[in-house]
């Protein structure tokens, strides 16, 4: 059993609070810190939580509590100030994505996170799901030869779907597409290398920044994705994930993944279809720990073990997830033009 904090109460924070934690039964709370008190009232009211186990700041949870992980549910500039005191201080930690605003703070934190000999972990909550898994282990198993080119797809209308964040800056790049672009890395078993990527605004807009945008993007083994993606698309409601179509040398995977819209919510599905032959739908298997509860449930074991598994999203490899946000973004802001992942990364 691995005794926690959380940190940030707010509206996200809040649904971590309810929805995530209470169903890892590895994971025991031992304390909650926000510097809102309406936030600490609201856990105690809705969820019945103890009010000697909230707290108004992290140095006052650190001296009246015995844990040993810290739980980051906070909006995203406060992630490297918070992380790092948590590091300071001797914790595990797992943070919410997007992980830093910058790449340097990333690494600054992955550093600490190393000479503290503490786990960091970013909670890329996508990777747990039985499509990506399952596409991750054909890949690796190199069901259909070499991987040639990936489509990717993902269509959602933010105004008539009840997304709030109008003012947010980069609304689809950093902080929607950072789970398409760790799912790439995370499937094909590669590293991007370059990419370019156009972003834009239609008319009649709700957005500040721009909600849509289109991406080429090369890999470290020759594959090439093809990715286009919107907040203001009118046409038909892609999963979460997005439609994925991989096409290697003796056929193709479709899958889709995170099916939940409105009233709706339906299993993950992956196809094959080799080479000249009809597509035949493959069956999943369950994830025990789906999503945020998968990442959790993650790190606690691996406090726990000392084991690290395989797709574990820890600072160090979020970090090239991370680099592609920021590497399209750049290359948005210069027109399209082509972006080296290591000119970012550095």
């Amino acid at each position: 059993m691995v005794k926690a904090i959380q940190i940030g109460l707010g509206h996200w924070g809040f649904s971590w609070t309810k929805e995530v934690i209470p169903k890892v039964p590895s994971v025991e709370m031992v304390g909650y810190v926000d510097t809102n008190p309406e936030a600490s009232e609201r856990l105690q009211t809705e969820l019945g939580i103890d009010p000697k186990f909230c707290f108004s700041s992290l140095e006052e949870a650190a001296k009246k509590t015995d844990a040993v992980l810290a739980i980051c549910t906070l909006r995203t500039e406060a992630h490297y100030p918070v992380v790092k005191r948590c590091l300071e201080l001797g914790y595990h930690v797992i943070v919410e994505k997007p992980f830093t605003s910058t790449i340097a703070q990333g690494k600054e934190l992955v550093t600490l996170a190393k000479a503290q000999d503490r786990v960091l972990m970013v909670s890329q909550n996508y990777r747990h799901q039985p499509a990506p898994i399952a596409a991750a282990k054909l890949i690796a198993e190199n069901q259909f030869g070499v991987m040639n080119m990936v489509s990717i797809d993902f269509r959602r209308h933010g105004p008539s779907q009840g997304y709030r964040y109008w003012d947010m800056p980069d609304p689809l790049l950093a902080d929607m597409s950072i789970h398409h672009f760790d799912l790439m890395r995370y499937v094909l078993g590669e590293e991007p290398v370059r990419l370019s990527c156009r972003t834009w605004n239609p008319p009649g807009s709700p957005f500040q920044f721009h909600p849509s945008g289109a991406a080429l993007i090369e890999f470290s083994k020759g594959t090439m994705v093809s990715y286009r993606a919107s907040w203001m698309n009118t046409g038909a409601v892609t999963p979460w994930a997005g439609e994925w179509v991989m096409d290697a040398a003796q056929g193709q995977i479709h899958w889709t993944s995170r099916d939940h819209f409105r009233d709706r919510t339906g299993p993950d599905i992956l196809t094959l279809q080799p080479l000249d032959q009809e597509p035949r739908p493959i069956p999943l298997d369950p994830v025990q720990f789906p999503d945020r509860k998968g990442t959790l449930n993650a790190i606690a074991k691996v406090i726990e073990t000392g084991t690290v598994p395989v797709g574990f999203s820890s600072g160090a490899d979020n970090l090239g997830s991370l680099a592609l946000v920021q590497s399209s973004i750049l290359s948005a802001s210069r027109g399209g033009d082509w972006v080296e992942v290591a000119e970012v990364l550095g």
